[in-house]
């Protein structure tokens, strides 16, 4: 008897932890998701004026837009990448969030990623998918 109640309590404890731990990592996803966004909405506003002035063209200025969006990040603690191509900045961010219960049976931390890009816009004309 002693034996299945060692064993249903440290089941019970694992399907805790998933919950607990599943939920804490899906709140740390929605986070890197949005900070990666922010940071990429930070890294397109690093618009070439003296282009923009001339022809009327929105082009990125790549070292400021990636400089931009890292300082963004560094802003709020978060550590990822910036690429810029063409007129889209994208960051990615990786994030480590440390188990509460899974770390019973081995899992001391989840890492999560967050994606996102940007591009400069005039002005909303449209909603664009």
């Amino acid at each position: 008897m002693t034996a299945f109640v060692v064993v249903l309590a440290i089941g019970i404890l694992a399907l805790a932890g998933l919950t607990l731990d599943g939920g804490l990592a899906l709140a740390a996803k929605v986070q890197a998701d949005g900070q990666a966004q922010a940071a990429a909405r930070a890294g397109a506003q690093a618009i070439d004026l003296t282009a923009y002035r001339a022809t009327g063209a929105l082009q990125l200025v790549p070292a400021q837009a990636v400089a931009d969006a890292q300082s963004y990040l560094a802003g709020v603690g978060a550590t990822g990448t910036v690429t810029v191509f063409g007129d889209t900045v994208t960051v990615a961010v990786a994030a480590v969030e440390h188990t509460q219960l899974l770390g019973l049976v081995g899992i001391s931390s989840l890492t999560v990623h967050g994606h996102a890009s940007a591009h400069p816009q005039r002005g909303v004309v449209n909603v664009e998918p």
